[in-house]
């Protein structure tokens, strides 16, 4: 046990914070884990990426990095030698050269996954309705009150910028693919999870399963840990 790696970086996506991970963070240090959760801007890829890196360089020894959603994009994109493993949470992951936009806007979208356009500043808020519909419906009412309370909006900037050569490519990969999200559909994720060689584990869980699942994503989690030095 004592090789095994003991710290879990956690990175939120759009319309959320460190707070989305909260029943994940009290799970994982009960089980003895050291974590941290990284804050992100969302202001651009490259803001992103460099805020993960900053947390990264705060940590001593290795990291397992969890990403949820949009944070997907920017796990790919460290280049630290701390990361052992990523654990993508209904995560989108582009390819070499694609944007967040690119993967996100393949196939079809659910029919209730809202339509987003950018305000004047440039960034995108979720509308409050789309919290229930598409975000986290089988969160409870409480949650589904905080949510759109706490949003913050995400950059255009975030999901036009192409990526370069992700991670994923080579460290060990963990793969939640959530079968009730309305905002990545599942053959989405099934399609992104597939060519990234990654060990998938798909469950009928919603957008927000670190909310809504959350013992899941710690299994998740978990095992990444102990799979890697």
């Amino acid at each position: 046990m004592s090789k095994e790696v003991r710290n879990v970086v956690l990175v939120h996506g759009a319309w959320a914070d460190g707070s989305s991970w909260g029943d994940v963070i009290t799970r994982l240090s009960a089980r003895g884990m050291n974590i941290i959760a990284a804050p992100l801007p969302l202001t651009s890829l490259a803001d992103d990426v460099q805020a993960l890196e900053r947390t990264l360089a705060r940590i001593e020894g290795n990291a397992v990095v969890a990403g949820h959603a949009y944070a997907g994009a920017v796990i790919g994109e460290t280049r630290s030698d701390k990361v052992s493993a990523l654990v993508y949470v209904a995560a989108l992951a582009p390819d070499e050269g694609e944007t967040v936009a690119d993967v996100f806007g393949r196939g079809e979208a659910h029919p209730k996954a809202p339509a987003l356009s950018p305000d004047a500043d440039g960034f995108m808020w979720l509308p409050k309705a789309a919290f229930a519909d598409a975000f986290a419906q089988n969160a409870t009412s409480q949650t589904l009150d905080m949510l759109p309370a706490v949003q913050r909006p995400i950059s255009v900037a975030c999901i036009t910028a192409p990526v370069g050569r992700p991670r994923w490519k080579d460290v060990p990969t963990w793969y939640l693919v959530a079968e009730q999200d309305r905002m990545i559909v599942k053959e989405k994720q099934e399609f992104m999870s597939s060519r990234m060689n990654a060990t998938v584990v798909s469950q009928p869980v919603d957008h927000v399963p670190s909310l809504t699942a959350p013992e899941l994503v710690v299994d998740i989690i978990m095992e990444a840990a102990a799979c890697v030095k």
